[in-house]
């Protein structure tokens, strides 16, 4: 079944982040997702031990440059989705998981710095296309952005991904107090109060849209892989 990293050669990208509303969202439609949390730092891993934990959810800490290949392919053997949330850094392992997947989102946040390691997977996937012989698609999500105002340099980061001819999606990941709340207190967006957590219903609604734009990139390119095998076949 589909597999989909997060990536950014940049820390603090939004990746975690990013990997967790998706993996909460696709296991609140009754799906079930392996985490691979390959970030040193282990926030999901973290994460996976508070409580609330949605039962379709299984998180994996334990990778290595040679194994993380096989433990991926096997997972999606078992498991509607994998989800694989990348170090930050350009590395075997980044390298590896990304040659794997169907999908690879790089988060990226209004800022040079991010827009540049963001650059720097964006080239990554590019030579491994030449390695792997086929398109490793990927996209690109803007996050930690305000509702309300857009500073120029989210503006400039937007201009030169249009430019660029890069696939963006029309969602941002929308800085909400939620999305840190998970990561205190465990569980996904539907297990919040929304008593106790400001706008919760517009993390909701946020978390929302971005997971259906991921899906609907991830089915696409599911159905191409099918359309391809048939041709071959026929």
């Amino acid at each position: 079944m589909p597999v989909i990293s997060f990536a950014n050669a940049k820390g603090g990208a939004g990746k975690t982040t990013a990997a967790l509303l998706l993996a909460t969202e696709v296991a609140e439609r009754g799906k079930t997702v392996t985490i691979f949390d390959a970030d040193p730092q282990r926030w999901i891993s973290n994460w996976s031990e508070l409580p609330g934990r949605h039962p379709n959810i299984v998180v994996q800490s334990e990778l290595s440059p040679a194994t993380i290949t096989e433990q991926v392919l096997e997972a999606a053997q078992e498991r509607d989705y994998v989800i694989i949330d990348l170090e930050g850094t350009e590395n075997l392992m980044v390298a590896n998981a990304i040659s794997v997947s169907d999908l690879v989102v790089v988060p990226i946040q209004g800022s040079s710095m991010d827009a540049r390691g963001g650059a720097k997977i964006l080239r990554l996937i590019r030579k491994l296309e030449e390695i792997v012989r086929h398109d490793i698609r990927h996209c690109v999500v803007l996050t930690r952005t305000n509702a309300a105002v857009t500073t120029r340099a989210l503006k400039a980061v937007q201009d030169h991904l249009s430019t660029s001819g890069i696939d963006v999606l029309l969602t941002p990941i929308i800085e909400r107090a939620a999305y840190r709340d998970m990561f205190e207190f465990g569980g996904g967006l539907a297990t919040l109060d929304p008593r106790q957590v400001t706008n919760l219903d517009k993390a909701r609604e946020n978390a929302a849209l971005f997971a259906a734009e991921v899906l609907e990139r991830v089915q696409t390119r599911q159905a191409r892989r099918w359309y391809d095998w048939f041709k071959k076949a026929s």
